[in-house]
């Protein structure tokens, strides 16, 4: 695939890269190697009330060498990187991946993947479209976008800034069993956070887009009428009383309600026993109404790929199907841990998708009829041990179906195993962030703690 002139290495040079190093950790001894090549260059620019605040180039390049001496279940496990692309250089990072392999203790479950496993057909994603993309243009989007939302009303006095990014990478990853693969890839967004003010105090509220094709990114103006909107709509926030009620969190709430999940059926904290999902699989974890694939292999998605950071196959499948965990989230070395095989996890999950069994946000609202609808979460009270869940939380008190006041400064609680388990609809209103997607998800009832 062509690179446009946007990076410095062609794929066939990173190739060649890697050969070189699988070439000199088999020389000196290495039972097994690993290698990952990349390169990625980029533009960044935020502008805040109209004037250039950053503005970022950034270019950079690196290989990462992973040997093992011995085989399992003996294997020591050296890594050492480098930015240096000459042959001197790596032969060094292979020699000093060595030295620490030597000083390392046996770990049964270390080395490279079962040579099943790993991808025998890489196809084309489409995941490369560079934006071309100079200073001078992203810094006239990142004014229109910031200026869509200072015209929507005087209330609108301040910025946190907004940004335009488009950054390109592409890599080649390879080991000693004969798999070599990689491709190039972008990523680009647009974000503005505003903050609007009257007399009963300020309120900020923010919008993103992403994409790896830039025309598939929100227009700058229409993108910041609606963050403006957003914080508009907070205008007037107060605090509610401590009650029980049923809570819906806005798509992008909903989206980071699935990292938790994730998190949670994740080989290094299930091998650890550090999760209240350890041992759950064929139970129901959800409510019968859930099912939520992994989608890796969808063209242009922003978490597709044909291989895991491994090498491994990725496939799609159902993670959870009618509430019940048919999936694990597991690298190699998690799987061996487990006594499990490899899901292509390593790196994270790909594209995971929450079906969606409820009507659009307005028809969510009916649904959750009295309660509260989440739109803002705060810290990180999330034990993965035990699902104890407690977070600072902003949003709007719901009656009758109709948003009835901006609510702030309350905390929301539960237990996520009760929270999952008790989700009564997911709504249409689905929203892509990272490398999950979700509509809106209605808990039937957690504590929301006020005044």
């Amino acid at each position: 695939m062509k690179n446009g002139g946007v990076f410095t290495y062609t794929q066939d040079q990173l190739r060649d890269f890697a050969a070189q190093v699988l070439a000199h950790a088999r020389r000196l001894g290495a039972s097994a190697c690993e290698c990952d090549v990349s390169e990625g260059q980029g533009l960044s620019v935020t502008v805040r009330k109209g004037t250039v605040d950053t503005i970022e180039h950034s270019r950079d390049k690196g290989i990462g060498v992973t040997v093992y001496l011995g085989g399992r279940p003996r294997a020591r496990r050296g890594h050492a990187s480098t930015s240096d692309f000459s042959a001197a250089a790596l032969a060094q990072t292979v020699q000093a991946a060595l030295a620490i392999a030597r000083h390392t203790s046996e770990d049964d479950c270390a080395g490279p993947p079962e040579p099943e496993l790993l991808a025998r057909d890489t196809p084309d994603l489409d995941l490369y479209h560079p934006w071309r993309l100079d200073t001078e243009e992203a810094i006239d989007i990142a004014q229109r976008c910031e200026a869509a939302a200072f015209a929507l009303s005087p209330k609108i006095r301040n910025s946190e800034g907004a940004s335009v990014s488009a950054q390109h990478s592409q890599f080649v990853f390879a080991n000693s069993l004969g798999f070599m693969a990689g491709f190039p890839a972008s990523r680009h967004s647009l974000y503005l956070s505003v903050i609007a003010e009257d007399a009963r105090g300020m309120q900020r509220d923010d919008w993103v887009s992403a994409a790896r094709v830039p025309a598939q990114l929100a227009a700058p103006e229409p993108l910041g009428r609606y963050a403006g909107e957003r914080a508009l709509a907070r205008l007037g926030a107060r605090r509610i009383g401590t009650r029980q009620a049923p809570v819906l969190f806005e798509a992008p709430q909903a989206a980071m309600l699935l990292g938790s999940f994730v998190a949670a059926a994740s080989g290094g904290n299930l091998y650890r026993k550090a999760t209240f999902l350890l041992d759950c699989l064929g139970k129901a974890v959800f409510a019968p109404g859930v099912t939520l694939e992994e989608r890796p292999l969808e063209p242009r998605a922003l978490a597709s790929a044909p291989f895991d950071d491994e090498g491994v196959a990725t496939r799609a499948r159902t993670v959870v199907r009618a509430g019940v965990l048919e999936g694990y989230f597991l690298g190699c070395y998690s799987a061996r841990k487990l006594g499990m095989q490899s899901t292509g996890s390593a790196g994270g999950n790909h594209n995971l998708a929450l079906a969606a069994d409820g009507p659009d946000l307005r028809g969510m609202l009916k649904r959750l009829h009295r309660g509260l609808l989440v739109t803002d979460l705060l810290g990180h009270g999330v034990n993965l041990v035990t699902g104890d869940y407690s977070r600072g939380a902003a949003g709007y008190w719901v009656e009758n179906g109709e948003i009835a006041h901006p609510v702030e400064e309350i905390t929301i609680a539960g237990n996520l195993k009760d929270m999952f388990l008790g989700i009564d609809a997911v709504g249409s209103d689905t929203v892509v962030r990272g490398s999950r997607s979700s509509g809106s998800i209605l808990v039937r009832e957690m504590t929301i703690a006020g005044e």
